[in-house]
C-alpha cells in the first residue's frame, strides 16, 4: 500500500485556519461524498460525513483548521500587526512568509531586539509591501487570517510541509474511509473545526452525535532527534496509539482494542504518552455521560513549524490500523 501524495499535498496546502474553515471543508467534502450515505455541516461548521450500520456508534475527528496569525492592527506605513491563533512560535515565525485568504503574500519580521530570548509576538509585524496604511487596507482588513506559506516537500521516507497538523490527520480519516468496503459499526467521519483554540468543534459535533465510541486522529510529537527530550515515540517505528495527554486518558477499551488490532493484523504501533498538549479526545470523551474514546497519533517532528515531518510507513500504518477499529465488531 503506498499513500495518495497528491491529495495529502493538497490537504497541507489548502487555506483554512480556526474558525476560517470554508475551502478545507469544500476539499474534503468533495474527497468523501461518493463513500459516505449522508453529509453535513453543523452549526458550528463541522464537516460530519455519515456511513451508516447498525453496530456501534464510532465518531472519528480529524480536525481541519491551521494554526495562524490574525490582524490586529495596520500602522501608517503599512506594516501589520498581529496575534495568534493556536500555538504560534515568534522563533519559528521570523523570517517566514504568510498568506493571506485573498492571495495576499507577506513576510515576517521583528522590531530591533537584542536576543532571541525577548522575541515576542507583540514586537513582529508582517510587510506585504504596502506604501502606506491606505495601501495596505486594499489588500488586508483588521481581523483578516493569514497562514505559513512554504512548499511540500517528499522524499522516499517522509513529507514535510507546514500544517501535517492535522490535514495528515484528515489523510488518514479519509484514506481508511475510502477503504472501507462493509462494517457493522455505525461510522461518524468528523472533520471538525477549531481545535486549535480549545477543541471546539469536536465538543459541539460529539455532543450531537452522541457516540457509542470516539477516536482522534492527530500528530504527535516526536523523542528521535539528537538530545530530544525523552519521550518514546519515533519516526518510522508505527502508529503511536495513545495512553494519555493533557487532555484525557485513553479510554482502556479502546486503547486495548487498538493494541489487539495492531498486533493480530502484524501493523507497526508504538505507545504514546505525552506530558503536554491534547486532542478532539479531550473534548468527545466527556461529552455528556461520557464517551470511551482515544486516538490514533502520527508521530510528527518539529509540529507547528513550517517544516512539519511524518513517515509515510507511519502515515500508511495509521490507515491500517484506523480502518481495523472501523470495521471490528465492538
Amino acid at each position: 500500500m503506498s499513500i495518495n501524495v497528491e491529495l495529502l499535498k493538497k490537504l497541507t496546502k489548502e487555506f483554512g485556519p480556526s474558525g476560517n474553515e470554508e475551502k478545507i471543508r469544500e476539499l474534503i467534502k468533495e474527497e468523501i461524498k461518493d463513500y459516505v450515505d449522508s453529509i453535513e455541516v453543523d452549526a458550528l461548521g463541522n464537516l460530519i460525513g455519515r456511513k451508516k450500520g447498525k453496530g456501534k456508534k464510532i465518531m472519528i475527528s480529524a480536525h481541519m483548521d491551521q494554526i495562524g496569525f490574525i490582524i490586529t492592527d495596520i500602522d501608517k506605513e503599512g506594516f501589520l500587526r498581529f496575534g495568534n491563533i493556536g500555538g504560534i512560535s515568534p522563533k519559528v515565525s521570523l523570517s517566514q512568509r504568510v498568506i493571506f485568504n485573498n492571495g495576499t503574500i507577506g513576510a515576517i519580521d521583528s522590531e530591533p531586539i537584542e536576543g532571541k530570548d525577548k522575541l515576542s509576538l507583540d514586537k513582529m509585524y508582517i510587510d506585504i509591501g504596502a506604501k502606506d496604511k491606505q495601501d495596505a487596507e486594499k489588500q488586508v482588513s483588521i481581523g483578516d487570517m493569514c497562514i505559513y506559506y512554504s512548499d511540500f516537500s517528499e522524499n522516499d521516507n517522509v513529507v514535510f510541509t507546514p500544517y501535517l497538523d492535522d490535514r495528515v490527520g484528515c489523510f488518514v480519516a479519509i484514506e481508511a474511509l475510502k477503504n472501507i468496503e462493509n462494517t457493522d459499526n455505525d461510522l461518524y467521519f468528523v472533520f471538525s473545526v477549531q481545535e486549535e483554540v480549545g477543541l471546539r468543534g469536536a465538543k459541539t459535533a460529539a455532543y450531537g452525535i452522541d457516540p457509542d465510541l470516539g477516536i482522534a486522529i492527530d500528530v504527535t510529537t516526536h523523542g528521535d532527534t539528537p538530545k530530544a527530550k525523552l519521550f518514546a515515540v519515533s519516526l518510522h517505528k508505527g502508529a503511536a496509539i495513545k495512553v494519555k495527554d493533557n487532555s484525557v486518558i485513553a479510554h482502556p477499551l479502546v486503547r486495548e482494542t487498538l493494541k489487539t488490532l495492531a498486533k493480530e493484523k502484524a501493523i507497526p504501533y508504538q505507545l504514546e504518552v505525552l506530558e503536554f498538549g491534547g486532542t478532539d479526545t479531550g473534548a468527545i470523551h466527556i461529552s455528556k455521560t461520557g464517551v470511551p474514546a482515544g486516538a490514533i497519533s502520527i508521530p510528527t517532528r518539529y509540529v507547528h513549524s513550517t517544516v512539519e515531518m511524518a513517515s509515510k510507513e507511519d502515515i500508511k500504518n495509521c490507515i491500517l490500523l484506523l480502518k481495523e477499529f472501523l470495521i471490528y465488531k465492538h
